[in-house]
């Protein structure tokens, strides 16, 4: 079993005993999507931790997503509980890498595929490059953009 699927647990219990009701429902909701990724497809299979951060980043997204669209729609009691529940999933993620990462490991990508001089048709081969390095750590919009900005 993942190492992190064992501290998700862990912390759960020390939640529910501390009577943390938005920490105990969030890495409940967790648990459960991890348990759904694990019996998805063919047949059921132990994630690794690297699989486990994918589950966690999809769901940290899923709730800025959600408290972005409470906050437009006028409900920002329901916002405020969304955003509560991804500063909880994101203490279980890598540190986001910032801009100024981004922009390097995009330069470094451009250099090493020699996708300087062929524009936007580059991209797929660029975004190759920097996707399994930034992997949990940064919104692959957010890549994607720089990738952009950069061949463009």
């Amino acid at each position: 079993m993942s190492a992190l699927k064992d501290r998700l647990r862990a912390d759960l219990t020390t939640a529910i005993k501390a009577r943390d009701e938005l920490r105990s429902s969030t890495l409940r909701m967790v648990l459960t999507a991890i348990t759904n990724a694990e019996v998805a497809g063919k047949e059921a299979r132990e994630l690794s931790d690297e699989d486990v951060l994918g589950v966690l980043s999809s769901e940290a997204k899923r709730r800025r997503e959600a408290a972005t669209a409470f906050a437009e729609g006028g409900r920002e009691e329901m916002a405020a509980k969304e955003a509560a529940e991804g500063e909880v999933i994101a203490e279980y993620l890598p540190t986001p890498l910032t801009e100024a990462e981004i922009a390097a490991l995009v330069t470094a990508a451009v250099e090493q595929t020699g996708a300087a001089g062929e524009g936007m048709r580059a991209m797929g081969k660029v975004m190759g490059v920097v996707t399994p390095q930034v992997k949990g750590r940064a919104d692959g919009g957010a890549v994607a953009a720089e990738v952009r900005k950069q061949l463009g």
